[in-house]
Formats: C-alpha cells, sequence, structure tokens
C-alpha cells in the first residue's frame, strides 16, 4: 500500500471532499468544466457521493478517495467513469491531487490502484485517458503507469469554458504486465 491508498468515498468523506474542493478551487480551475458555486457546499458534495454510490450499484463507474497512510487524510480523487461493458469493457480515469501534495508521486501510486481494481476486481479490459497536451504533472502520472498515446483529438471536452484539445492514452492488462 506504502504512502496512499483508495477507497470507495463514504457520506463521512463530505466535509474533507468539500475542504479539498475549497482549497484546490483555483488551482483546478484550469483543468476542469465550469462549476457553479452551489458545487462547494457541504450539500453538493455530499450529492457527489452518493453519486458515487448508485454509479457503484449500477457498474457505471467507479469513485474514489485518495488518502494518506497513515493519517487517512483524504488528498485527492481519482474516478473510474463511463463504464461500457460488452465487447469494449471499457472506462475513463479521470483524477486530481491537492496541490499541496503535487510531486512526490502519489497520484501515481493512486491510478496504479485504480488500473488494479479495474482489471483485476471489476474485469474491465482497457482504461482510456483525456489529457491536455500543456497538463505536464497528469501526463507524466500516465506515462509511468503504462498508458500508451493513442491519439489527439481536436477540441474534446470543454475545460473552464474552452473547448480544448486532448491527447488520448490507453492501457489494457497486456500492456500492464
Amino acid at each position: 500500500m506504502g504512502d496512499i491508498y483508495i477507497r470507495k468515498l463514504q457520506i463521512e468523506d463530505a466535509l474533507p471532499l468539500l475542504e479539498l474542493r475549497l482549497r484546490n478551487r483555483q488551482f483546478l480551475k484550469a483543468y476542469e468544466p465550469i462549476t457553479p458555486d452551489s458545487h462547494y457546499t457541504l450539500e453538493e458534495q455530499q450529492k457527489v457521493i452518493h453519486s458515487v454510490a448508485r454509479n457503484w450499484d449500477q457498474d457505471l463507474g467507479y469513485g474514489f478517495g485518495v488518502f494518506l497512510q497513515p493519517t487517512h487524510q483524504l488528498i485527492g480523487r481519482v474516478n473510474l467513469s463511463n463504464v461500457v461493458r460488452g465487447a469494449w469493457q471499457n472506462c475513463t480515469i479521470g483524477y486530481f491531487l491537492d496541490q499541496q501534495m503535487n510531486g512526490k508521486g502519489y497520484m501515481t501510486k493512486a491510478v496504479q490502484q485504480a488500473i488494479h481494481f479495474a482489471f483485476y476486481e471489476v474485469n474491465l479490459h482497457r482504461v482510456q485517458a483525456a489529457i491536455m497536451p500543456h497538463n505536464v504533472a497528469s501526463l507524466r502520472v500516465i506515462e509511468k503507469v503504462g498508458f500508451r498515446k493513442e491519439g489527439y483529438s481536436k477540441y474534446y471536452l470543454k475545460i473552464n469554458g474552452k473547448w480544448e484539445d486532448h491527447l488520448i492514452y490507453a492501457i489494457t492488462p497486456e500492456m500492464s504486465n
């Protein structure tokens, strides 16, 4: 397990999640869709956690908190979203980390744990990531984990009010061995 661990968010995590979101609001603004001010309330973070639970129950996605060992402090999130079964067995991954925790290898470990969960706990075959080319830290994380660059998508996601290009990466169990 090491320095960090991931686990499904629980309703008791709502206040620490709110504090994490508030502390990093400006830092994450450049990497996320625009969110209304109401997102930064305890009630909305409780709704986020309820949504995570519903997605788990319906096999639509798996949202985790990233926690420091041994203090159990919530320092980030990693999400396996958009689960598609059938012949594809695919999902997308997204993540963020408290700005104060960047550069310590925590997110690399969290993504490794999420990939292990995807392949060996819920039997997905592919995890895809889309990252803006200027997000060097995030690119470094997925490259260290073993994702392979697959392409470039113009105007892929609306981030901070602007349609942004993204690099597309993926990993399968065959690539992670």
